[in-house]
């Protein structure tokens, strides 16, 4: 065997074989369906019938109707039932596998899906905790009713000042402009 010389390529496969071609979804589909049936009470109830009626001919029927006669052992019903367990068996295996395969493909989903769903919720959660706290730094309605309340009576307070400090203001003027009045008659 010679050495290639470009080793970053993978080695072409070598098929070996008698060149047959076949769909190999297909197949395991045609497989699966097999499997499914060979399952089945009615597999079983047929199969029973089947081999009942089978034994049953081949041992009271007379000898030249007899096409697997009790007295060689039933050899050709044993090849039958021996030759379906060696196709069965594998058939199942390949609905098996194909079936692992397709519930690995949807472990890994719901996983993914799993992961995403979490951190869409965190991400969510994240977000309402952002806008509670903006909310709480909010005036509400009740905040501003009280804070308007609390000025309106600052306000109605310094007005009432003002009023007693004008009217004050006034008294002194005309007390002072009396006195005024009267010192200037004095003179």
């Amino acid at each position: 065997m010679r050495r290639r010389e470009d080793l970053h390529a993978p080695r072409a496969e070598r098929r070996v074989g008698v060149g047959v071609q076949y769909d190999p979804d297909r197949f395991g589909k045609f497989s699966e369906s097999i499997a499914r049936y060979l399952g089945t009470a009615q597999f079983l109830v047929w199969q029973s019938i089947v081999i009942a009626v089978w034994i049953i001919h081949n041992t009271f029927a007379p000898d030249q109707l007899q096409f697997d006669p009790w007295s060689r052992g039933l050899v050709l019903l044993t090849l039958l039932l021996s030759l379906q367990a060696s196709y069965a068996a594998p058939l199942i295996l390949l609905a098996q596998n194909r079936q692992e395969f397709r519930d690995r493909l949807t472990a890994e989903n719901d996983r993914n899906v799993a992961e995403r769903t979490q951190a869409d919720t965190e991400f969510l959660a994240r977000e309402i905790a952002g806008v509670r706290l903006s909310l709480s730094d909010m005036v509400t309605g009740e905040t501003l009713d009280e804070r308007l309340e609390h000025l309106t009576s600052v306000i109605e307070r310094l007005s009432d000042q003002v009023t007693l400090l004008t009217a004050s203001a006034s008294a002194d003027r005309a007390i002072t402009s009396s006195t005024s009045s009267a010192v200037s008659d004095a003179n």
